[in-house]
């Protein structure tokens, strides 16, 4: 080929390899000061350059947590019992300031969240409530987060990358709009830090809280093989954040973060682990729809047993008797469908996963398993009791009999 054939080739194959446009990249700076005097954090929205967004309208759930809103440009406040907040920043450089009330607690008197004299345990997700971006065509919103702690305070751990002292890259490529969710915890705390495959992972808690980190580290490092196995992807951190009463007792997962209650077994006696069924939810990272809670909830128990048995951490027996409690934790439940599952359709979901588990199994003689229909959701992100079928049914290459069923009715 003569040299400027093969020089225009190359400069026509390398145009159609670049992007048609460049995004334009706008700053978005979230700054959070903590004030445990009045059981707050001022939180401090920055845009670079206002003319980039049209609104941003948050969703502020009841509206009492938030309060002394002042803003560069229009802030319009629809209060009620769904209330709701619309920022119309002004050109140039525009700022949204406003306080949310950190303790959150629930009915039993224990907390889900939590502001001390010297340590606070917190989401994102209410420091920035989730809003609808409206945004000039072309831009992309570089997002990073910045706390200012009280005298005394020693630090600061969030899920995200930590680009600086007390600071962190926001970026969520599934969101337009990169707000700092998950759970974080500020104060004089203690914390181990591993690296497991790909996987940063932080195990924080305020000083003299008993949380066990060591064990929550071992435990992760005794099943990590057997998640890298299972799920494709794997977050680039992960934040395991405990305190003990009066904090919920209970775990949650949330983005790229755990909360464990101190109080918590790594591994119940019925052989399901609190640690491990929150690991697969943040893994997972499934929706559900349509009265379909039962598949998220049902993979998370599956798996909090599952990842433990392959690890070698469960006998025969033991198995066995988990099996004899979840039929008779189940033995009344007539459906899973619904909003929200309890504990009793759990178990029945369980008993279900396990039984397509089999199917599976058999029908492609171990070449596929449950396994590739959790993979199945995941791609798919939202899934709900149809879509559930659609995929076990590829999986196997037939309808299957299990999931005809009057509980998914």
């Amino acid at each position: 080929m003569a040299t400027g054939l093969r020089r225009a080739l190359i400069v026509t194959l390398l145009a159609l390899s670049a992007p048609v446009w460049a995004a334009k990249k706008v700053d978005l700076d979230y700054q959070v000061r903590l004030l445990p005097q009045s059981d707050q954090a001022e939180v401090r929205l920055t845009l670079a350059k206002g003319e980039a967004v049209r609104s941003l309208d948050f969703d502020l759930g009841d509206g009492s947590r938030y309060s002394d809103f002042k803003a560069d440009g229009q802030w319009q406040l629809a209060p009620g019992q769904h209330a709701r907040g619309v920022w119309r920043p002004t050109a140039d450089k525009a700022s949204l300031t406003y306080r949310v009330r950190i303790s959150h607690g629930r009915k039993s008197g224990s907390f889900d969240t939590r502001m001390t004299p010297t340590w606070a345990l917190m989401r994102g997700d209410e420091l920035v409530p989730a809003a609808k971006l409206d945004q000039q065509d072309g831009i992309e919103l570089v997002s990073r987060l910045q706390f200012e702690l009280p005298d005394g305070w020693k630090s600061v751990e969030t899920a995200w990358p930590r680009i600086g002292k007390n600071k962190f890259r926001i970026d969520n490529p599934s969101r337009l709009f990169d707000r700092p969710t998950g759970w974080m915890l500020a104060g004089h705390l203690g914390s181990r830090r591993t690296r497991l495959g790909e996987t940063e992972v932080t195990v924080a808690s305020p000083q003299g809280q008993g949380m066990r980190r060591m064990d929550v580290l071992t435990l992760l490092t005794f099943v990590w093989p057997q998640v890298q196995a299972v799920f494709p992807r794997h977050p680039g951190k992960l934040l395991i954040v405990g305190a003990n009463d009066p904090m919920w007792r209970g775990s949650m997962a949330a983005h790229e973060s755990i909360y464990l209650n101190t109080r918590l077994p790594m591994v119940s006696e019925s052989g399901s682990s609190p640690l491990v069924r929150e690991l697969a939810q943040v893994f997972a990272r499934i929706n559900d729809e349509q009265r379909s809670d039962w598949i998220k909830e049902g993979f998370a128990e599956y798996y909090a047993v599952e990842l433990v048995r392959r690890a070698g951490g469960i006998s025969d027996e033991r198995y066995q008797a988990y099996q004899v409690k979840l039929a008779k934790d189940s033995q009344k439940v007539t459906t899973l469908r619904g909003e929200q599952i309890g504990p009793a359709q759990v178990s029945k979901a369980v008993l279900l996963l396990q039984e397509l588990d089999r199917e599976i199994r058999l029908k492609t003689r171990n070449k596929r398993s449950l396994d590739d229909v959790l993979r199945g959701a995941m791609h798919l992100g939202t899934v709900d009791t149809k879509a559930f079928g659609q995929l076990a049914d590829s999986v196997i290459g037939e309808s299957s009999k299990v999931l005809d069923t009057g509980l998914l009715r």
